[in-house]
């Protein structure tokens, strides 16, 4: 027999568990079993949440069984091991951790204030709570004053009545601070829901998790005038009549769920048609949990219109339960589709059809409504019942436990537990909404975990509305019961990660975020932007910033895991930033008063702005030292280290200028090194005189003028960079250009401005002066723009493009003798300039050879600049690590040890990138036009285009590449070889467009210039060993055009002709100064006299 597999063993488990429970529950071995609040029957109990050892023991002693005790020590049974009674009484279990145990506390605790304030509820602990009802109890059982009421026996309060309840409401409201910054990181519902929406299906999916026995039930109320003076006595209520209230509400789960309907400010009349609804729902559905039914759809199914006031609140209501379906069912579901995928339109388009029901005739419309519903029945039991991992089939609903619809149903729940008249307090029964809450946990997907997290945000939201300072200690409690990663069980690690959604920032980009980050990560930036500023906001109340940096912490500690960050010290880097940012405002500040203080009085702002700085550092250390060290035991030393650094930066420029005893020195000086001893005291009394030493070596240097090496240092500088830039000059014009070796085919001029260079950078980092980063950045400056010379004299001896071209001959027409004649008209014509000798001289100096070996020098430069660079900062970085044990002011350290950027030599590259195509270019211009003008400017395709072809200057082409390639390195080779392809192209359409009387063309010549074209192409890609096959047909793909255009008919290019003229478009995507030159060069009578006609363009002389 093949070994089952973990989830088959699992199912026989709970199989096995179910036949014994069922047993004992079913037979008369139970005496009396006592139902759990919303359970009506055993079919409305999860069997799996029972404590099989209690239900033993209860059929053993024949004890009442008290189902919702037999949950309690079942999920107790979860949280501690198993304890038999045989072991030894030595033996314990320890709840807490040792090792996170610290020594108990050294001091008495702090007495208790004088002020008397509302109680604070007790820590909620995860077993039921339920302080007004025994275990041999129920919530469905009614005392004898109590009767079941039907809804023709309740009345509505009248307009009046809700008028005064939402009056009080509103002024109850008034002084509430602004909570947008605390807005949950959740994507808005695509369908529209309204937080009126979900406070009333929050409070619709509450009735059905509180079961059909007490929560369907209506309790009694008095007559409308009694209600009103009760609501009026609540408006002015004292603790003990609010006790006392208490005392009159109905006992049980009735009574219970009346407050939630209040609380949630539910109205009767829609209180009445869910229940009745919901009752009607369980017709026919014996055995049937209510948390397993579809409540939207039942509550469509079985609430009609008539049960409304007005059509409006019809289909606003029906409106709603339609997009709680398809935002439970569609968007935000927690169970996968799979094959049930195609469904989900089937889905939309029956809910369509339901809201177009209310446009259509009454008679019509009932008939559709009908069959809507039945379809909706059909496709949304079966999307809503499909089973998630681990789930028996039919035991779930899968409709409002997808995140992030169940999030914010369970925190419109949540917001029922505070005081409707007085929001900053907990209502009285809030221990009782909490445990009645918990039933609700399995409609919504809710586990102990994600209810801290959601409660924590609703209390933290709370606090910041109202500003109850009671209301942080039960935010930080939940928040420490928040269990880390490792604490929690593998099935919920997986169900929390799983729970992410992607909202759209202010810049319009999406961010990702998991649960944790949603909730919590709007409580975190809060209190960082008020522990930012401490000194600012918790001026008067010191006491609230000790809970507000424990809910910084504890928020902090949970993202950090969240975002699977390591820090070494997470709290201190997190408590040194709070004192960097409120420290800097509050010098801020105390420096603006320093200086109108000084204005007013005569007295120098420094020595004014030294006692403001000393009151400013012992008001920290009484008030906020003592909170921030709980979390960050040298918080004094960052704190002080920091003021003594921003004054010091405020002090430095008159030390600097400071030349006699003036004065002035004379009160600034001793107002300075008082604060500075006061400073190092404080300093001291945490790590001792001992310690103090190398504190002040790595955070502040002591007040003192420091040599002025930085200048001397600067000024050394410049002088070694006047001589770099004049041994850089004079190489370049000393250079001939000819490589050094077959092997080293740069110039020679470019390994002495090397050498000069690191020279330079030797002696700069053998000085053993101190020194700032400034210097260097300044001679890195220097060199950059020595680089930047020799490039742009390697480069200065080129002559310009148009220097190189031959002039363009004058436009002339074909004439029918076939005799053309020279023309040179006044608009058209180019004279001819030739070059004197010295210029001529100068560009056949300019051979290829020294070409290539320009370009070869460039890229040496280029590519060594690179080492030169790595070589100056790894130096930099040894030498920065010298100055750690060199007593400095805070300001140079941070200047100097702050991470330098390798971006001093871009302007250099930029230059070199520049003058090396600058030179592929001129390499390419000059073979074509200039070394092989003849045999291919001048004599190609001269009188016939079939007489001399391409192929009579192929072999000059095939020469000068070996001669190039032969010298340029391989990494240079392409950029040049396409430079002198390009070159090539630009001449072949010289010749074709711009060749003078001596090249005339007809169409049939176009397959010649095809075949010629095509031999230029294979002869630069030389199969494949050349340039790449597309880089190549991208550059003649223009060439190609214009022959393309030669094979056309006259008459054909003379009508595109006169469109382009006109302002029209070119058939063939074409311009009119090409066209012109095609007709030009056409052998053709057509041509020549429509160019004479319609141009003015004279025929050739002869």
């Amino acid at each position: 027999m093949e070994e089952e597999n973990p989830m088959q063993l699992l199912q026989h488990y709970r199989r096995d568990r179910h036949i014994l429970l069922n047993f004992l529950l079913s037979g008369n071995l139970i005496k009396k079993v006592v139902m759990p609040p919303g359970a009506v029957s055993l079919d409305d109990v999860d069997i799996d949440q029972l404590s099989v050892d209690y239900v033993l023991n209860c059929a053993k002693k024949g004890e009442t069984l008290d189902l919702a005790e037999a949950i309690r020590l079942y999920h107790d049974s979860l949280d501690y091991p198993s304890l038999s009674e045989n072991g030894t009484v030595d033996e314990f279990f320890l709840v807490t951790r040792p090792e996170y145990s610290g020594s108990p506390p050294a001091r008495a605790p702090p007495a208790v204030p004088a002020v008397t304030e509302l109680p604070i509820p007790a820590p909620i602990p995860s077993a039921p709570i339920l302080p007004d009802l025994s275990k041999s109890q129920s919530f469905h059982s009614q005392t004898p004053d109590e009767r079941e009421l039907t809804i023709d026996d309740i009345e509505d309060f009248e307009d009046d009545e809700e008028d005064e309840v939402n009056s009080a409401r509103a002024a109850s409201r008034r002084q509430q601070n602004d909570a947008t910054d605390l807005s949950l990181l959740l994507p808005p519902f695509t369908t529209g829901i309204s937080d009126d929406d979900l406070r009333e299906t929050a409070y619709e999916i509450l009735v059905a998790a509180a079961g059909a026995a007490g929560g369907l039930i209506v309790p009694v109320k008095e007559k409308k005038k009694e209600k009103r003076s009760k609501i009026m006595r609540k408006l002015g209520r004292s603790k003990s009549e609010s006790i006392t209230s208490q005392a009159q509400r109905a006992p049980g789960l009735v009574g219970l769920l009346e407050v939630m309907r209040a609380q949630l400010e539910i109205t009767e009349a829609m209180d009445i048609r869910t229940r009745q609804g919901l009752l009607n729902s369980l017709v026919g559905k014996v055995g049937k949990r209510m948390d397993n039914l579809l409540i939207p759809l039942e509550l469509l199914c079985c609430v009609s219109r008539t049960e409304f006031s007005d059509k409006k609140a019809y289909i606003k209501w029906q409106k709603r339960q339609l997009n709680i379906l398809e935002e439970g069912l569609i968007n935000h579901t927690v169970v996968g589709f799979g094959e049930l995928g195609r469904k989900i339109n089937e889905l939309r388009n029956i809910l369509r059809k339901i809201e177009e029901v209310e446009t259509l005739p009454p008679g019509q419309a009932e008939i559709q409504r009908t069959e809507c519903l039945r379809s909706l029945r059909e496709v949304a039991t079966t999307l809503s019942e499909r089973p998630a991992r681990g789930d028996l089939p039919g035991e779930v609903c899968h409709w409002a436990d997808g995140y992030h619809l169940n999030i914010k149903l369970y925190v419109a729940m949540l917001s029922s537990v505070f005081d409707v008249l007085e929001e900053g307090k907990l209502t009285e029964e809030v221990e009782e909404i909490l445990e009645l809450l918990r039933s609700t946990w399995r409609i919504l997907g809710i586990t102990e975990t994600i209810h801290d997290a959601c409660y924590s945000w609703i209390l933290f939201r709370q606090f910041v509305i109202t500003g109850e300072q009671s209301l942080l200690p039960l935010v930080i409690e939940h928040l420490r019961k928040v269990p880390l990663k490792e604490q929690r069980g593998p099935q919920e690690r997986l169900h929390l990660k799983s729970l992410k959604c992607s909202v759209e920032g202010e810049e319009g980009r999406y961010h990702d975020y998991t649960f944790f980050q949603s909730f919590l990560s709007p409580v975190q930036r809060w209190v960082d932007k008020m522990l930012n500023d401490y000194h600012l906001h918790f001026s008067e109340m010191p006491s609230m910033m000790a809970d507000i940096l424990s809910v910084a912490m504890l928020s902090r500690r949970i993202l950090l895991e969240e975002s699977d960050k390591v820090l070494d010290s997470p709290n201190r880097e997190q408590i040194d930033h709070y004192i960097t940012s409120s420290v800097k405002n509050v010098f801020s500040r105390i420096t603006q008063e320093a200086e109108d203080k000084a204005d007013s009085s005569g007295e120098h702002f420094l020595a004014i702005l030294s006692e403001e700085t000393k009151k400013l550092m012992k008001k920290d250390s009484t008030l906020y030292l003592p909170i921030l060290a709980q979390w960050h035991p040298q918080a004094a030393i960052a704190s002080a280290s920091l003021l003594h650094k921003l004054y010091g930066q405020k002090l430095r420029p008159f030390l600097d200028r400071a030349e006699h005893l003036t004065e002035d020195v004379v009160y600034v000086f001793p107002a300075a090194d008082s604060l500075e001893q006061y400073i190092l005291s404080i300093m001291a009394s945490v790590v001792g005189d001992d310690g103090l030493d190398g504190i002040c070596r790595q955070k502040i240097s002591v007040y003192q003028v420091e040599s002025k090496s930085s200048t001397l240092v600067l000024r050394w500088v410049n002088s070694q960079l006047d001589r770099i830039k004049a041994w850089v000059t004079r190489a370049a014009q000393q250079e001939v250009w000819d490589p050094i070796s077959p092997q080293q085919r740069h110039g020679n001029s470019i390994v002495e401005v090397y050498r000069i260079i690191e020279e330079t950078v030797d002696q700069f980092f053998g000085l053993k002066v101190p020194m700032r980063a400034e210097e260097l950045y300044s001679l890195l400056r220097g060199l950059d723009n020595s680089f930047e010379i020799y490039t742009n004299l390697v480069t200065a001896g080129l002559v310009s493009k148009e220097e190189l071209i031959p002039p363009v001959p004058a436009l002339t027409r074909y004439k029918k003798e076939n005799v053309i004649k020279a023309f040179t008209k006044r608009e058209t014509s180019i004279e001819a300039r030739p070059l004197d000798d010295r210029r001529s001289s100068g560009i056949n100096s300019l051979t290829t050879v020294k070409l290539c070996v320009r370009l070869n020098s460039i890229y040496y430069a280029l590519t060594h600049l690179n080492r030169l660079e790595d070589s100056i900062y790894e130096r930099w970085s040894i030498k920065k690590k010298d100055y750690i044990n060199i007593r400095r002011s805070i300001s140079d350290k941070t200047r100097n040890l702050a991470p330098m950027q390798k971006n001093h030599f871009d302007g250099c590259r930029k230059e070199m990138n520049s003058a090396i195509d600058h030179l592929c270019e001129f390499t390419g211009m000059k073979i074509i036009f200039w070394d092989l003008r003849e045999p291919f400017i001048d004599n190609l395709y001269k009188h016939s285009a079939s007489q001399a072809r391409l192929e009579t200057i192929t072999e000059s082409l095939d020469l000068v590449l070996n001669q190039l390639c032969d010298v340029i390195l391989e990494q240079l080779r392409d950029r040049v070889v396409t430079g002198l392809l390009q070159a090539s192209l630009e001449g072949l359409l010289r010749v074709i467009l711009d060749g003078g009387p001596t090249r005339i063309f007809s169409p049939n010549d176009s397959k010649l210039l095809e075949d010629d074209l095509e031999i230029l192409k294979e002869f630069f890609i030389s199969g494949g060993d050349g340039l790449p096959r597309g880089t190549v047909e991208n550059l003649v793909s223009r060439v190609r055009h214009v022959i393309t255009l030669l094979g056309y008919e006259t008459r054909v290019l003379i009508d595109d002709l006169k469109e382009v003229s006109q302002g029209g478009k070119s058939k063939y995507g074409t311009d009119e100064k090409t066209l012109l030159r095609i007709l030009c060069h056409r052998h053709d009578s057509d041509a020549s006299h429509f160019l004479k006609k319609q141009f003015k363009i004279p025929s050739s002389a002869v």
